[in-house]
């Protein structure tokens, strides 16, 4: 199918074609107070203006509800369900299609895109939803068997439960931040020798401080406790996908995790990319994801093999002397789970979901060594150093150092579905008296 045209001047190669519609949250010099918008091309419409100006008043079935875009995160429309989002996203398609049906509406009302339509580099973007609460899952199978191999080998590498359900623990909501916040180092107990016959820890700044590399989606459905969400329910159940980066303190992590898993190593900070991409602008590129050797439970069981999105996903990193290497590029066809599945375990036991709560993948790997979504994989714990340009070498992340995320759908550059950019700085540790 060709790509839509458009009237308006969307760059060529643009993450944000007219394929793709995603929702976010910006603010501007001009007007302080976050809002709703779409990104289109290197613009953003700003919904709240194009309410405020009649931008809706060829869509008569949002117009009861046009104050969501007031609001200063998506919550509330999200809460309006998949139908709307569908609605409102194909109808902003249409308003900057080159032969518009609404042409009055914005092509030829220069007013109101003089008020609603702003340059990407003149907004200022916030955390999309409000975040009640967030769960990280495990489902990168390559992922799950390098570290498995890494600490228990090739023959115990996998958990007898792994290819049974999607393993998650409950991740920090209140550390979630949207790209471009800077990250502390965080500090905690280590031990400074793991070969030692008395395990004594010392308190230190983490020293092997790392990157995982995910996908996160946010649910778009309250459900009471004691309500599961079936598994045929639970795709329309979710709003969108942003990319991901959960930071993770490797030896704050390897000292607490046993016998109840992560804590303080993930808590202090997860890194999500601005624009939320709709599962409606994500559908065409649907695929297969990794086989599951193991039949799943009928609760888990989805009607179509194509549960996982065709995402091109590319980790760079640039140090603080400006150098930046790609480090890591891979596909998000590298999961044994998909985000339905994700939810509908999750909430089997009755465990109610709000509008808002995140699902994270876990960390998205290939086989090899360049397709790796961790440093710690990436150096075998350790024991290999990653050659970086200009000279450079890492084993973990350094003070000054940057890890952009990217991720897209598409080979043609009129109609790529992408995410902008996830994009986490380390700063310096907090310095304590003691």
């Amino acid at each position: 199918m060709p790509p839509l045209r458009s009237w308006f001047n969307i760059p060529k190669g643009s993450h944000f074609s007219l394929a793709n519609i995603p929702f976010g949250i910006i603010s501007t010099s001009a007007k302080a107070s976050p809002r709703v918008a779409v990104a289109i091309g290197d613009h953003a419409l700003d919904l709240d203006a194009f309410a405020a100006h009649n931008g809706f008043s060829a869509l008569s079935t949002i117009q009861p509800h046009q104050s969501v875009f007031s609001e200063p995160t998506l919550n509330a429309f999200a809460a309006l369900g998949r139908p709307m989002h569908s609605v409102v996203r194909k109808y902003i398609q249409d308003i900057f299609l080159e032969n518009t049906p609404h042409p009055d509406i914005l092509k030829t009302n220069s007013s109101l895109q003089s008020a609603a339509l702003v340059p990407l580099k003149e907004v200022t973007t916030h955390l999309p939803f409000r975040i009640g609460d967030y769960t990280d899952f495990y489902a990168g199978l390559n992922h799950a068997f390098n570290v498995g191999v890494l600490f228990r080998g090739a023959a115990n590498a996998l958990q007898p439960n792994y290819k049974h359900l999607p393993v998650g623990y409950h991740g920090r909501a209140s550390s979630v931040v949207v790209s471009g916040t800077p990250i502390v180092r965080p500090s905690g107990q280590i031990l400074e020798n793991a070969a030692a016959e008395v395990k004594k820890p010392i308190f230190s700044p983490c020293r092997r401080l790392d990157i995982e590399l995910e996908l996160g989606a946010f649910v778009c459905r309250n459900t009471k406790m004691g309500e599961p969400i079936p598994i045929d329910e639970a795709e329309q159940s979710l709003f969108g996908v942003v990319l991901m980066n959960d930071w993770s303190a490797r030896d704050i992590q390897a000292w607490e995790y046993v016998p109840l898993g992560p804590f303080n190593s993930k808590n202090f900070g997860t890194t999500i990319s601005a624009w939320v991409v709709l599962a409606d602008a994500l559908e065409p590129f649907l695929a297969r994801g990794l086989d599951n050797d193991t039949e799943v439970l009928p609760y888990l069981k989805e009607k179509r093999a194509e549960n996982v999105y065709d995402i091109k996903l590319q980790v760079d990193l640039k140090t603080s002397s400006g150098n930046t290497s790609t480090i890591s590029k891979t596909s998000a066809r590298n999961l044994l789970f998909s985000f339905p599945q994700m939810l509908a375990h999750h909430s089997i036991t009755g465990c109610p979901f709000n509008v808002g709560d995140l699902l994270g993948s876990g960390t998205i790997s290939g086989k090899e060594q360049n397709e790796r979504g961790s440093l710690l994989e990436q150096n075998e714990n350790g024991k290999t150093t990653i050659k970086l340009a200009g000279g450079e070498e890492r084993k973990f992340l350094e003070d000054g150092d940057e890890i952009t995320i990217t991720g897209v759908c598409g080979g043609d550059e009129d109609a790529l579905v992408g995410f902008g950019q996830c994009v986490g700085r380390i700063e310096p540790a907090v310095k304590f008296a003691f």
